[in-house]
């Protein structure tokens, strides 16, 4: 059987809903989610093979103005990704008109002079007679390839972008093997599933300011896994704030995080969990190097 191989970057703003498209398309969770800005910070593979065909999308951190080392660093995720790729998947959401952001994204794509494809999220959220002034609006702005509006919440909308990116699928072998899903070591996955909860638990500026880091990740003859991570935040408040009153929010917090652990191991997880401090980490080359955040 001949394969094709296809390597898809999906971009665009803050919370238009990019890791929940990646979710969608993989069929399983391998990126995170928040209502909450610059939820991703790391170019995630989600790799997705039909029949002779293997898809590898590649989820974006959200195009934003950088206001810290580390949003310099997503920054440039993001240009990098739109570079030497098949296509790439602009996801904007139902609103008829172009954002600042989506018009620095769009000359950055002209000059790559890679096809792109529009995809209009949140249609779900809208009556259908607002497309036609969305779509307007972006036709205006770029010549995409297609124009597909989706959900990714609900899935309307997905199999015609998945067949749209067929069309630039390159003859040639499998890039991953079949029943890969995503890049990711299973340490990072475990670590964001964490800093995932962090942000559903935490208001304000205080989970933008955390990582995660696993300090031990070994498996018994059992199967069962035994898990230690060590949650760093900017401020001693804020230590005592996830901590919560009498260690609840970090339960909490533990106890939601080690359900999708499992989920995603497929066996029992032991999650040990700790709250340290490290001032300004976010604006200090060497921490957000050695928390992962390398180009």
């Amino acid at each position: 059987m001949k394969t094709k191989s296809a390597m898809i970057t999906i971009a665009g703003r803050p919370n238009v809903g990019k890791s929940t498209l990646t979710n969608f398309l993989v069929g399983e969770k391998i990126a995170i989610v928040s209502n909450k800005p610059q939820t991703t910070r790391n170019r995630i593979c989600g790799i997705v093979t039909k029949g002779d065909t293997q898809f590898v999308f590649v989820d974006t951190p959200g195009f934003h103005k950088p206001r810290t080392k580390l949003g310099d660093y997503m920054v440039n995720v993001t240009k990098e990704s739109i570079a030497d790729v098949d296509l790439t998947v602009l996801v904007v959401e139902p609103i008829a008109s172009v954002g600042t952001q989506e018009e620095v994204l769009l000359e950055q794509l002209k000059a790559r002079k890679c096809p792109v494809v529009l995809a209009i999220n949140k249609i779900d959220t809208v009556e259908k007679e607002m497309l036609l002034e969305v779509i307007a609006a972006y036709s205006q702005a770029f010549e995409f390839a297609a124009i597909i509006p989706i959900s990714a919440r609900t899935g309307d909308g997905v199999d015609a972008l998945l067949a749209e990116c067929a069309k630039y699928a390159q003859e040639g072998p499998f890039l991953f093997d079949e029943d890969v899903t995503t890049d990711q070591p299973e340490r990072q996955v475990m670590a964001e599933i964490i800093r995932e909860k962090l942000l559903w638990c935490l208001d304000r500026e205080i989970p933008h300011g955390t990582a995660v880091e696993i300090t031990k990740f070994s498996e018994r003859e059992s199967g069962i896994i035994d898990l230690d991570a060590t949650i760093y935040c900017e401020k001693a408040s804020h230590k005592g704030i996830i901590i919560g009153k009498q260690g609840a929010m970090l339960k909490k917090i533990s106890t939601m995080a080690r359900s999708d652990c499992e989920k995603f191991m497929g066996t029992k997880v032991f999650l040990t969990t700790w709250v340290k401090v490290k001032e300004s980490w976010r604006d200090s080359d060497f921490l957000v190097r050695n928390f992962g955040y390398r180009e």
